[in-house]
C-alpha cells in the first residue's frame, strides 16, 4: 500500500480541514506523515505501525455496531473500502513513501518564501475600508488599505488561493482554493484573531469564487468539478448543491435579499438558483449559440438600496410572483461587459436574450475581474490580452466610460472598490497592487505583494 498515492489523498479529503497546523482540532495534525504517528490531546497515538487495532485514528473512522464513526465529525463518513485501505496500510507497517521533493513543510511557523511576487487572482477591501486582503501562495496577506508591510499572513493548507472575501461585518474572511488535481478547500478565518476558524475540503480539484450571503450566514463557491455549493459559515455543513453547469463554476454572488444565488461558468451561462430549495430556476443569460462568445468569468450582483418589486416569470410561463428587482454585471471571454436582470419578466422564447439590459464598450481580451462602486452607480472591469491588461470604469445607468487606469499594465485578474468610493485596487500577473482614482484613472499609489514588505512602494 502507498501512503503518498492512496492513503494521503483520503486524509486530504476527509481529515485535514480540521487537523492542520492552522487548526489542530484535538491537538492532532494530519498534514504530514510524522504528525500522523503522534498522539493528540487524548494521549493515544493516531497510528501505530503494524498494529491497526492500537491505532486511535482507525478507531475513530470505523463505525462500531449500529453507530456511525466518530470522525469525520459533521461530515460524510469515510467509506468502508477506504477505512479498510487505511487499516491495511497500517498493518503493512504504515511506511512513508512520500518523495523527498514533495514534502510540504509550509505552515504559520514556516511561512512560504517568494523568489518572485505571486500572481494575484483576488483582492477584497474590508467593509470599514481599512484592510485589503490579497492572495499569495499558501496564504492570504492582509495589508493596510494604502499598502506597506503586511499586517498579517494567514497561512493555510491550500497551495493556490483563488478568491478572498470579507464577511459583511468584516469579522471573517472566506478563502477558496486548493491544490490542483488533489483537493479543493474553503477556509474561514477570524480576522481579528488571525486564526483559522473553519476549513473544509470538497472535490479533488480547486474551488473558486467564494461569496457571502448578505446576513453572513452562508458562503457560496464554485469548483472545477462544474458544481455550485454553499456551506454554513459557522459549521462548514453543506447546505446547497447545484449541478446544473457543465463546465467550471468560477464566480458566485448572492442577491441582496439572500433568496437567490447566481453562478458564472466557463459553460457560457449565468445560472440562477433558489437558496432555500437548492432549485435551479433559470439561465439568466441567453442559451442561444453565439449569444455569448466564450465562457463567463465574473457575475456580480449590483449593490444599492432600490427595493423595486417585479412580477417574475418562470422559464415556460408568465407569472405574477413578486420578486426583488436585481441586476447582475457579467464578463468573460469576449471582453464585453453586460448588465442583466436577475429575474425573468417574460416567458422564455427560443433565441431571446430578454434579461439583458445593456452592453458596454468591450475591452481588449478576456474580462477577469469586475467590481461595483458601493452605491452601484459605477463599476470597474479588468481584462487581459497577450499579457497586457486594461482597467476601465463605466457609469452603470448609461454605459458612459468614465476613466481608464493609466498604463501600460500587465494582465489584470483582480479588482476591489474601496467602501469610501474613492479608490479602486487592481492587480494581476506581476504581483503589484495598483491603487487609482476611479473618477480620473490617475494612480494614487502602488505596492508589490511581498511578505517582508521589502519591495513595497508608494
Amino acid at each position: 500500500m502507498s501512503y503518498y498515492k492512496q492513503v494521503r489523498p483520503l486524509f486530504q479529503v476527509h481529515c485535514q480541514g480540521c487537523h492542520q497546523p492552522a487548526k489542530a482540532q484535538g491537538g492532532y495534525v494530519m498534514t504530514d506523515y510524522e504528525s500522523i504517528l503522534k498522539a493528540g490531546d487524548r494521549g493515544m497515538p493516531g497510528i501505530v505501525p503494524g498494529q491497526p487495532d492500537k491505532s486511535y485514528l482507525i478507531d475513530q473512522i470505523t463505525p462500531h455496531g449500529d453507530k456511525r464513526a466518530e470522525m469525520p465529525r459533521g461530515a460524510d463518513p469515510v467509506q468502508a473500502k477506504d477505512v479498510e485501505l487505511v487499516r491495511k496500510w497500517v498493518a503493512e507497517g504504515a511506511k512513508n513513501d512520500t518523495p523527498s521533493n514533495a514534502r510540504d513543510s509550509i505552515d504559520a511557523d514556516h511561512p512560504p518564501t517568494y523568489a518572485l511576487p505571486p500572481v494575484i487572482t483576488s483582492l477584497d477591501y474590508s467593509p470599514d475600508g481599512k484592510t485589503l486582503a490579497v492572495n499569495g501562495y499558501h496564504e492570504v496577506l492582509l495589508y493596510p488599505a494604502e499598502g506597506g508591510k503586511p499586517l498579517a499572513r494567514l497561512v493555510g493548507l491550500s497551495e493556490q488561493v483563488q478568491s478572498v472575501a470579507f464577511s459583511p461585518d468584516g469579522a471573517l474572511l472566506a478563502v477558496s482554493g486548493g491544490s490542483p488535481g488533489r483537493f479543493g478547500e474553503i477556509q474561514i478565518w477570524d480576522v481579528a484573531k488571525r486564526k483559522l476558524k473553519l476549513a473544509t475540503s470538497f472535490t479533488a480539484d480547486t474551488l473558486y469564487g467564494a461569496s457571502w450571503s448578505p446576513d453572513g450566514k452562508l458562503v457560496a463557491f464554485g469548483g472545477a468539478d462544474n458544481n455550485l455549493r454553499a456551506i454554513d459559515a459557522s459549521s462548514g455543513k453543506l447546505v446547497l448543491f447545484q449541478g446544473a453547469h457543465n463546465d467550471w463554476v468560477l464566480c458566485t454572488s448572492f442577491g441582496r435579499d439572500a433568496k437567490y444565488l447566481i453562478s458564472a461558468s466557463r459553460d457560457r451561462t449565468l445560472k440562477l438558483t433558489e437558496v432555500a430549495t437548492q432549485r435551479f430556476i433559470d439561465n439568466v443569460t441567453s442559451i442561444t449559440p453565439g449569444a455569448l462568445k466564450g465562457g463567463l468569468q465574473v457575475g456580480v450582483v449590483r449593490p444599492g438600496a432600490d427595493k423595486k418589486i417585479v412580477k417574475a416569470a418562470s422559464i415556460a410561463v408568465a407569472s405574477t410572483e413578486e420578486k426583488l428587482f436585481e441586476e447582475i454585471l457579467i464578463g468573460g471571454a469576449d471582453g464585453v461587459p453586460r448588465l442583466y436582470k436577475m429575474h425573468r419578466e417574460t416567458k422564455r422564447v427560443i433565441g431571446d436574450d430578454a434579461n439583458k439590459i445593456r452592453e458596454y464598450a468591450g475591452l481588449p481580451g478576456r474580462i477577469y475581474a469586475a467590481a461595483f462602486s458601493p452605491d452601484g452607480t459605477r463599476f470597474a472591469v479588468g481584462s487581459s490580452l497577450d499579457g497586457t491588461g486594461t482597467v476601465r470604469v463605466y457609469q452603470t445607468a448609461d454605459a458612459k466610460q468614465l476613466s481608464q487606469l493609466e498604463g501600460p499594465l500587465p494582465s489584470v485578474y483582480a479588482l476591489s472598490w474601496r467602501p469610501d468610493g474613492g479608490t479602486v485596487a487592481a492587480a494581476g500577473f506581476d504581483g503589484t497592487v495598483r491603487l487609482f482614482d476611479p473618477a480620473t484613472g490617475k494612480p494614487k499609489g502602488q505596492f508589490v505583494v511581498s511578505p517582508s514588505g521589502a519591495t513595497a512602494s508608494r
